[in-house]
């Protein structure tokens, strides 16, 4: 029989513990008893239980020390009181420091072992609950300052209600943030919505977004409920929110402030209660200058921001990421060799943790079984790491380089904007709005 929980039983009476002790091992329970209530604070302060019973009424320690005792553990167990007739009062009082129960005596045995079998049941499932949250919430790889800054902001944060905007370069792990985010969050029982605005056209954005009643448009055969109330009581993460056109930016501008929304073909507004989540490449505040993205719907969208930093910002967690991915596929970080080491140090990664991951994908197919060496890895980057004057030489300026590094991907992918645009780690709309908005020549369209 598996066990059920571990159960401390005290009672400064040798028959009704040992009985008590009994009946409860009958029922799966592992359990240990304590003839008083001093030897259970030793017991408590040695082993870890999920329930314990106590008589309420113990020479020189009593129940209710046993009580504060137990709920000043840092994980603390349920507290069930035996008590007489004669001592209610105080049994209810002790419910209001802390017990989860009493029984008066005399009790029926099945009434006690109801109730301890009642909080036993509950006690597993918030362990298992515990537990699957953490498989669930991202293990963020934050060995470096910046990262842990992050870390610090997105704990801080999850706990609360607040809109969240992580800006930062496309392939930082912004969406492994918004799950944690989530996780970590009084939501996380609820549901995660996630929506890749730049991977829908308009047209579908809205319909996805708000959902259609039947016949608001050609097609819409059936009524279809949208990402918004898919996400009551839980969080909506809206990836690459930069890309959203001015006219979805109104409807969910009037979402923020009003947590209401229509669904096409609809006349009356629905409410949900929802968290939104955002993440973009682009820097907003510049496209609100250039009239392409709403001040207010900005305003509404960054009430607390987190600025996740590129790869070459935080190069003392290249290698913890690098042993995290080859663990994640089975691989010891032991078979990466110190030149190879050395090697993704000097990169520049501008695809960030995307990139890295991709290389090591890579590298582990060309390597086989054996050592994985720094043939294997991409050389230095296509644009200086940074370390060195030559990044701010003469005629520096961010214009530049970012031309220079679009054009490096264009030739590296041999002109493949589709290619190109993943080396970049940026979506393939967007590389041609940076294309556009440096007036360059595009080499011939090669995306078969």
């Amino acid at each position: 029989m598996a066990i059920m929980a571990r159960v401390l039983v005290v009672d400064d009476e040798p028959k009704l513990g040992r009985f008590v002790a009994e009946m409860l091992e009958l029922d799966g329970h592992e359990v240990a008893r304590a003839g008083s209530g001093r030897e259970a604070l030793g017991l408590l302060a040695a082993r870890a239980f999920d329930v314990v019973v106590t008589d309420l009424r113990m020479p020189e320690v009593d129940g209710l020390e046993v009580l504060r005792a137990a709920r000043a553990l840092p994980t603390p167990p349920e507290v069930v009181l035996m008590t007489a007739h004669g001592t209610a009062e105080s049994a209810v009082a002790a419910m209001k420091a802390g017990a989860a129960d009493y029984v008066l005596k005399p009790f029926a045995m099945d009434e006690l072992r109801l109730r301890v079998g009642r909080l036993a049941t509950s006690r597993t499932a918030e362990a298992r609950s515990a537990a699957l949250l953490d498989r669930l919430t991202p293990d963020l790889v934050a060995e470096s300052p910046a990262m842990k800054a992050v870390l610090a902001a997105a704990r801080q944060v999850a706990p609360t209600d607040a809109t969240v905007l992580l800006t930062g370069e496309s392939g930082t792990g912004k969406s492994q943030l918004a799950r944690f985010l989530h996780y970590q969050g009084r939501r996380a029982g609820g549901p995660l919505v996630e929506v890749h605005c730049a991977a829908l056209p308009e047209t579908l954005l809205e319909g996805e977004l708000f959902g259609h009643e039947k016949g608001a448009f050609t097609g819409a055969v059936a009524r279809k409920q949208g990402h918004l109330a898919a996400a009551d009581r839980g969080t909506l993460f809206l990836d690459e929110i930069g890309e959203v056109t001015p006219a979805t930016q109104v409807k969910l501008l009037r979402f923020l402030q009003e947590r209401t929304f229509v669904p096409l073909g609809a006349t009356e507004a629905r409410s949900v209660d929802v968290r939104v989540i955002s993440a973009t490449n682009r820097d907003l505040a510049a496209a609100v200058k250039a009239g392409a993205f709403r001040e207010d719907f900005l305003y509404r969208l960054n009430v607390f921001e987190i600025a996740v930093p590129p790869l070459r910002a935080r190069r003392e967690d290249v290698l913890p990421l690098a042993a995290r991915f080859l663990s994640s596929r089975g691989i010891p970080a032991e078979r990466l060799s110190a030149p190879a080491r050395d090697r993704l140090l000097a990169h520049a990664w501008p695809g960030n943790v995307r990139e890295l991951e991709n290389a090591l994908e890579r590298a582990t197919i060309l390597a086989g079984q054996g050592e994985i060496r720094p043939e294997h890895l991409p050389g230095n980057a296509a644009i200086p790491t940074g370390r060195g004057p030559e990044l701010l030489g003469e005629g520096f300026s961010l214009d530049h380089h970012e031309r220079a590094l679009i054009h490096a991907a264009l030739e590296r992918a041999g002109g493949n904007k589709t290619l190109a645009a993943r080396l970049l780690g940026v979506t393939r709309r967007r590389l041609y709005s940076l294309l556009a908005s440096h007036d360059s020549r595009d080499p011939d369209d090669r995306d078969d």
